[in-house]
């Protein structure tokens, strides 16, 4: 929230007006992200005033937590050799993602200045930025802290002391043996309760969960969450220990796949960065397309109601159930869509629970479709309409709910399997489909049994 810095917004520039010596003393009051969010709201000169007057490790914690244009924008407003001692204090992927993140020649420069000021940064930068930004490797950290076996856990308590500054966590020890592979993992908690003279190897566990530096960075977030893990250790070739995901980075992870499914559900091809930070033309782009799309898929709803013209000329009344109609289909298919996906993304349905899934959606629109069948035919009996529109409405709304349970359902398992996001099949989408599978429904139905209706009003051949 800003209401933090929106409050001291004004304090601030008091100080930067009168007195700039007095802001250190402020900003160790509050809490970094606020600090972060007081940058976003301040302009350039004043932000990177700012910055000036912190240390390089109190920047640093600040610098990380702010979005990727201001960090472009605070880089090019304070120069490489400004922002480099910054950098050099930031967490390993905090710092790759910064430099990853900016143009390519100016990444390049302040990498070449990092290794001047800090050549072990560097290397973590160089070591971390081979792994793809989506995956294990591009969310670790090198930033752990890693012991030998032969350790008492009194002098493994000495060694988290002494490495706890630099360490992005320090609730999990791991235990590294040559060439850094992983033997085991000790939890803060076990040494804390163990006996000062045990033995690291009588506290450790020697089963420890982890993933390739491969691994998808949605695969990594459901393993953490269904483990409540608070890091997870990333392992190259003969069990090597390449770095740890912490909790914040998943999280981070979370709200950004979950962002782009929204989005995605919406019709709309997801954005980067924020709302405001979004331009207009980029907007209009990412909106426009599937737009279009969905636009010219409508068109196919009207080819089908041109296809039937003739009906609806012989009974005018059969358009007035097509809104009630359609708008049924699109939701019952977005329906099963959204929760189709959902269980895709957390793990709680699979590709290969096809059949089942079918099962249980065939049921679910079958009931449902015979409950709005019930309402329906009701109330045309009302209107009075006659016993053909009711029979019309009852068997059309028991098909569409089916038609669209199943088909919304099938849609994102049948993209999932042939490696596309599932939730491109946004509910826009589902609704289209099923509004021409809907629209050929009805009109046969009606065909059927407003046959001696139509064929009374038919102008002769």
């Amino acid at each position: 929230m800003l209401r933090m810095a929106v409050a001291i917004l004004p304090e601030v520039r008091q100080l930067l007006r009168e007195d700039p010596s007095q802001l250190g003393a402020l900003m160790e009051e509050i809490h970094d992200e606020d600090l972060a969010d007081l940058l976003g709201l301040l302009d350039e000169n004043e932000a990177a005033q700012i910055l000036r007057t912190l240390k390089a490790k109190d920047a640093a914690t600040i610098f990380e937590r702010l979005d990727e244009g201001t960090q472009e924008a605070m880089v090019e407003h304070l120069g490489i050799e400004s922002i480099a001692p910054i950098a050099a204090e930031m967490a390993a992927d905090e710092r790759t993602d910064l430099i990853e993140g900016l143009p390519d020649q100016v990444g390049e420069d302040l990498l070449e200045r990092l290794e001047k000021v800090d050549p072990e940064a560097a290397a973590e930068v160089e070591a971390l930025a081979r792994w793809p930004e989506d995956s294990a490797g591009g969310l670790m950290t090198t930033d752990y802290v890693a012991v030998p076996l032969d350790l008492t856990v009194a002098e493994v308590i000495q060694r988290i002391r002494t490495a706890a500054a630099e360490a992005e966590t320090v609730y999990y020890i791991y235990v590294v043996g040559t060439s850094n592979r992983l033997l085991g993992v000790a939890s803060l908690r076990d040494l804390l309760l163990a006996s000062p003279d045990d033995k690291l190897g009588e506290v450790m566990t020697e089963n420890v969960f982890t993933v390739g530096p491969d691994t998808d960075q949605e695969e990594v977030a459901r393993t953490m969450a269904k483990y409540d893990f608070a890091a997870l250790p990333v392992l190259g070739s003969d069990r090597k220990l390449l770095g740890v995901i912490t909790f914040d980075d998943v999280m981070d992870v979370l709200t950004q796949e979950q962002t782009e499914d929204v989005q995605r559900f919406a019709g709309v091809e997801p954005t980067e960065e924020g709302y405001f930070n979004t331009t207009f033309w980029t907007f209009i782009r990412k909106r426009g397309t599937w737009l279009m799309v969905l636009f010219i898929s409508e068109f196919f709803t009207g080819t089908a109601l041109r296809h039937y013209s003739s009906v609806i000329e012989a009974v005018a009344k059969l358009s007035f159930y097509v809104p009630l109609l359609i708008s049924t289909g699109g939701n019952s298919g977005s329906q099963s869509a959204s929760l189709i996906i959902r269980g895709l993304a957390v793990g709680d349905v699979k590709v290969t629970d096809w059949r089942k899934v079918l099962v249980r959606e065939f049921g679910q629109g079958l009931v449902l479709g015979l409950m709005l069948a019930t309402v329906g035919m009701l109330r045309v009996w009302m209107w009075g309409d006659g016993i053909g529109f009711v029979f019309t409405i009852g068997f059309t709304l028991v098909a569409i709910p089916l038609m669209g349970c199943t088909v919304g359902s099938m849609l994102p398992l049948l993209l999932r399997r042939v490696g596309i996001d599932p939730a491109t099949s946004s509910t826009p989408f589902i609704a289209t489909l099923i509004d021409v599978l809907g629209i050929v429904v009805y009109f046969n139905v009606a065909q059927i049994f407003l046959a001696h209706v139509i064929a009374e009003h038919l102008p002769p051949h």
